[in-house]
């Protein structure tokens, strides 16, 4: 059976909802597709001991601000989670979990989308699938050769799965750091922090809430032709959170360079000495999860697909949202994304005449 709506939103995690939230108060026919069976989004996968950069007030969706967490500055994913469910009952949102989209195609005057649970057409499609979908993992020479355990930011729970084990955290940015603190403040495993170039720590005082406020302020300057400010890069490339700095403080944090290669047992580091390892921990990032826009060619450089704000440049009846500032100032994050998922809204009834 072939449905039709005005709107087909592609994922329901934070911005899914926000683009739920808005596409309600322009009164369009929407649905939202999410390929997970329980609502939160990609927070339910995280690590047990991760929290946000910001307070809970500053960590909210549009028309929801995120209640604190009892006895927590910053709150954890959980509470997110939480925060997430409520969200999407609340607003009664139409989304369906457990409903992977395949692929969205072009058909006349709609954009057929085509998932396991059957196909819409639409007058337009929000892309919101963000990237923990599609894990990176760096071409490094002898990964094949390895025989130890190899895993992934998606993978990492907590510290007791690697116990008594000889563990390389590899990755200079924020998960790299949050994990390989996890670890080394747990104290059971062996863990070697690797990264490409020395990490670069924000200040301590510096949390989610100055980093929105360097993003915003950075995508202000290049809409009104003004110099680069460098944004959140310029300042550093890992938050000091509480863990992070406990760890760095105790002196167990140190990052050694990146290794030469793999080895069966371990790895060949570049003055030709050689280190055993039981596992590896990836924290290398992610890709933009667009494989379902495949079939409308608009794939360029680095996997992105040029928009103008969130609306392909390719396809107007498409439009991108939270995969980062590409589509969006901050817009991947929580507090980030509620911006261009209201411009996203207001561009689609402009466009559907509504």
């Amino acid at each position: 059976m072939t449905r039709h709506v005005d709107v087909v939103v592609v994922g329901g995690g934070q911005a899914g909802l926000a683009a739920g939230y808005h596409l309600r108060r322009r009164s369009l026919d929407f649905t939202i597709l999410d390929a997970d069976p329980a609502p939160g989004g990609s927070w339910q996968h995280m690590w047990d001991s991760l929290h946000l950069f910001s307070p809970a007030d500053h960590a909210s969706l549009p028309g929801r601000l995120m209640p604190a967490q009892p006895g927590e500055t910053y709150p954890d994913a959980g509470h997110v989670v939480d925060y997430l469910t409520d969200y999407e009952k609340r607003y009664d949102l139409p989304v369906q979990h457990g409903t992977r989209v395949g692929a969205v195609h072009r058909d006349g005057d709609r954009l057929r989308v085509e998932a396991d649970s059957g196909t819409w057409r639409a007058r337009a499609v929000v892309s919101a699938t963000g990237t923990w979908s599609r894990p990176f993992v760096p071409a490094v020479p002898g990964r094949g050769d390895f025989t130890g355990r190899q895993t992934h930011t998606v993978d990492y729970r907590r510290p007791a799965d690697f116990a008594g084990q000889r563990v390389l955290v590899v990755g200079g940015g924020n998960s790299g750091a949050q994990i390989a603190a996890d670890l080394a403040l747990d104290g059971r495993a062996e863990t070697t922090w690797v990264t490409q170039r020395p990490p670069r720590f924000l200040p301590d005082d510096i949390d989610g809430r100055v980093l929105f406020d360097v993003a915003t302020a950075r995508r202000r300057a290049l809409d009104e032709g003004r110099g680069d400010t460098g944004g959140v890069a310029s300042l550093g490339d890992v938050v000091a959170v509480p863990p992070v700095r406990a760890a760095r403080d105790a002196g167990l944090l140190r990052a050694h360079p990146m290794f030469r290669r793999l080895t069966a047992t371990g790895v060949r580091w570049a003055d030709g000495s050689r280190s055993d390892a039981d596992a590896i921990i990836w924290c290398t990032g992610f890709r933009p999860a667009l494989a379902h826009l495949a079939p409308l060619g608009l794939r360029g450089p680095r996997g992105h697909v040029e928009t103008a704000g969130t609306e392909a440049v390719g396809e107007p009846r498409l439009h991108l949202l939270g995969y980062g500032d590409w589509t969006g100032p901050a817009s991947a994050t929580l507090i980030g994304v509620g911006r261009p998922a209201r411009e996203a809204a207001h561009r689609i009834a402009r466009r559907l005449d509504v």
